[in-house]
């Protein structure tokens, strides 16, 4: 009998032999879901999933003699044949373990009987002969009487808990099929299989005694007010208590600048020490915020880690800036870097710190190298900080499923912000989608935002309206040379900056996406600098809505541009934010839409319009004294009169409907946190930066070492629509280096260095009608 195999040979011409893949991918992915109890599946996956390898045909694929073969489909076929109504979600991960997870309605179209539409060739139509084969190579499979799969066992009527488990399998299907190939063409001259070492571990309770010592010594040398301090120690000891509780889903409702990182970390810790968890994800939606979360996190624990464990290791990065800086010799990549890309694809690292969107994102997507990493997830402390930045059409979907991984696979949620949404609102949807109610348990004490008014809000008069040239010249008061204004769109914050400059105001400063991160970096630190100075200097940020959410800043006075209730609770946060005045002072105040400067759009898009219409109904039906933001029933009403007027509460959406058909590709389409219809453009932020880099793509064209460089200096903008031509400031980067003549479509130089401007960024004045994402 001929000898098969799965994969070409190593680099000692050595080919991998297909039993011992399968095999060795069966045991792999077995071991990947014992933590949720899914190994007989996880195994039944892993020696069917290239079944259809055991062919002549596919062998001489891989001698490169023929193309477009479907090794795949066949052994789908074989766990829904051979195992009816019992290992469907094998099925399903087989069927995408290379292409995506298929539409569960499709599967009945792996029968090889069946004609094909894709242009692949089947790689053998006998599900029989293939079956001896593996017999005659001494692989075995489940009897199938007496075969239970235990994640198609537990399928239920709940579409969204369903399509996370089919997820759930698919993970540790397609790691295992990854490692055991990755290790076989690692082989050393020996020729063993050399599988990857795993990452380091959790020790909740070293980690958790480290913590507590680096919160005494910020306790012994804080700035802030004794109020402030005392309240930081009090949700601290809240969330040790909480930790003790069972794992399940969870609030942490605190205001702004109470210390809510860190003391999310401590419950997540003495909660992995208590209940034996395996690892930490702090899920969080700006970079901006990781950043400072990070450096925070590395500032406790990499000093008292043992010299053979990297601290980007420990505490791994995962989104496209991570640990990335400019260098001339981006090539240069040691092992210590190629050891944490390693660790990214399968998050195999005690504290995972990622964004919003890679972690949802994967939780809906389909596909093989987005999914990878989510049987890590099972056991784990997942925390999300500023969860209202969640999009009300995601929420009942979002929450079902991470209901579903809290009551399946043995994890616990925790939904962090001084702005909670009211998600209990959708219910009905949520228990539609996942049979289970959002019920999370508080952890904070009830009385947080009583004990810490900081903020005196004033709330425009009825018909009080501003323009620019009105708010800018009361910015450009004495008594506003430190504030702090934000407005809902770029526009706004640029005209009011430009006639700040005309009223001869000192110490502007502006913050937006039109300018890149390396700038927006440069514009905190130096504001920061500027706010802790004892001879207070004037400092007048006028910014957009980025930076609201997480990022530290403390001004005596803010003015916020009517918006969602959340926007201006995030604003008043960035107000005497470390108690030491007796009030800070935040107003807040509407546009004149009559007014030329201000013109009729007056926000990003109509949810936004309809959450800030929200606030009017709100206040008009409280009144301005009792218009509190520090008071959660005033959320509680703004939540529940902002769902029943988007309908939110009944009608499902688009995404909610896919769901309910286990539809995985047009799920993974249709969940999509942010508006990904982009281009990127290099900018000029920093002019030897700007010419190495613009240098390196003209010549070598674009890679992903240097997307992940040329991030920090580059601005995102919304892509050309329809026919419109390129705007002549973009300079297109090849794809395959000089004089290859194909071109990149979402990555472009910008050909004019005034287009920059040091104080606003990309100026849309001088490249053109162009709206900037």
């Amino acid at each position: 009998m001929p000898e098969f195999h799965a994969h070409s040979g190593d680099g000692y011409g050595r080919w991998h032999r297909l039993e011992e893949h399968l095999r060795s991918v069966a045991t792999l992915a077995a071991g990947f879901t014992r933590a949720f109890g899914a190994e007989n599946e996880a195994r039944l996956a892993g020696l069917l999933h290239d079944l259809g390898k055991l062919t002549e045909l596919f062998q001489q694929r891989l001698q490169g003699l023929t193309h477009h073969i479907d090794h795949w489909s066949i052994g789908a076929w074989a766990a829904l044949s051979k195992y009816p109504q019992r290992a469907i979600g094998a099925s399903l991960a087989i069927a995408g373990h290379h292409l995506g997870l298929p539409d569960r309605s499709t599967l009945a179209n792996t029968n090889p009987a069946k004609p094909r539409r894709d242009g692949r060739t089947l790689s053998e139509s006998d599900l029989e002969v293939l079956l001896a084969g593996l017999e005659a190579d001494g692989v075995d499979l489940p009897q199938a009487e007496t075969f239970v799969g235990e994640i198609t066992n537990q399928f239920t009527k709940s579409p969204a808990t369903d399509m996370l488990d089919c997820r759930m399998l698919f993970s540790a299907l397609v790691d295992a099929d990854f490692l055991d190939t990755e290790a076989h063409f690692k082989r050393g001259a020996d020729g063993m299989k050399r599988l990857r070492e795993p990452g380091p571990e959790l020790d909740a309770q070293w980690a958790l005694d480290i913590l507590l010592r680096h919160i005494d010594q910020l306790a012994q040398h804080s700035n802030s007010a004794q109020e402030v301090n005392q309240l930081r120690s009090d949700l601290f000891a809240a969330c040790l208590h909480s930790a003790e509780r069972q794992t399940g889903t969870f609030t942490l409702s605190a205001p702004t600048g109470a210390g809510k990182t860190l003391s999310m970390l401590a419950f997540a810790l003495k909660h992995a020490a208590d209940h034996g968890l395996r690892r930490v994800v702090l899920v969080i939606p700006y970079l901006s915020i990781i950043d400072q979360t990070v450096e925070v996190l590395r500032q406790v624990f990499a000093s008292q880690l043992s010299p053979d464990v990297n601290p980007e290791h420990y505490i791994l990065e995962h989104h496209s800036l991570a640990g990335l800086s400019y260098t001339a010799d981006y090539d240069d990549r040691d092992e210590a870097q190629h050891r944490r890309q390693e660790l990214t694809q399968n998050w195999d690292a005690p504290i995972v710190v990622t964004t919003s969107v890679q972690m949802l994102h994967s939780m809906f997507s389909n596909r093989p190298g987005a999914c990878r990493k989510l049987h890590r997830l099972a056991s784990s402390v997942i925390l999300f900080d500023e969860v209202q930045t969640l999009p009300n059409h995601l929420a009942a979907a979002t929450l079902a499923t991470l209901n579903r991984l809290c009551t399946r696979f043995g994890s616990t949620v925790v939904f962090s912000t001084a702005t909670q949404p009211a998600f209990t609102e959708l219910n009905k949807k949520i228990v539609t989608l996942g049979g289970v109610e959002w019920d999370p348990k508080e952890i904070a004490p009830p009385d947080l935002f009583e004990r810490i008014r900081r903020v005196q809000v004033r709330w425009p008069e009825p018909n009080e309206r501003l323009t620019i040239l009105e708010i800018a010249e009361r910015l450009s008061q004495k008594s506003n040379q430190r504030s702090l204004s934000i407005f809902n769109l770029k526009r706004h914050a640029g005209a009011v900056l430009a006639e700040c400059r005309n009223f001869g105001s000192e110490g502007l400063y502006h913050l937006s996406t039109s300018m890149c991160p390396a700038h927006r970096t440069q514009i905190l630190k130096r504001v920061r600098e500027l706010l802790a100075d004892p001879a207070e200097p004037p400092v007048r940020l006028i910014s957009t809505q980025c930076v609201e959410a997480g990022v530290d800043l403390d001004f005596p006075v803010v003015w916020r541009a009517w918006g969602p209730l959340t926007a201006i609770a995030q604003a008043a946060g960035r107000c005497n934010r470390g108690g030491n005045l007796s009030m800070g002072s935040m107003r807040v105040f509407n546009l004149d839409k009559g007014d030329a400067f201000t013109g009729q759009r007056l926000y990003p898009d109509i949810a936004y319009k309809q959450a800030a219409d929200t606030v009017s109904v709100v206040l008009r039906a409280r009144g301005t004294a009792a218009m509190d933001i520090d008071n959660p029933e005033v959320f509680r009403e703004f939540y529940s009169l902002l769902y029943g007027l988007r309908g939110d509460a009944k009608n499902d959406n688009e995404l909610e409907k896919t769901i309910k058909t286990l539809d995985f590709p047009e799920v993974a389409r249709l969940y999509q946190l942010i508006n990904n219809d982009t281009v990127n453009v290099l900018v000029p932020y920093d002019g030897e930066a700007f010419a190495e880099l613009a240098d390196l793509a003209r010549h070598d064209g674009l890679s992903r070492e240097w997307i992940n460089l040329a991030r920090q200096h580059s601005v995102s903008i919304f892509r050309p629509v329809g026919h419109d031509p390129l705007p002549d400031f973009m300079e297109p980067i090849p794809l395959l280096g000089q004089g290859s003549g194909v071109m990149s479509d979402d990555w472009f130089i910008c050909r004019s260095p005034e287009a920059y401007d040091p104080l606003m960024g990309l100026d849309v004045n001088k490249v053109g009608n162009l709206l900037i994402a």
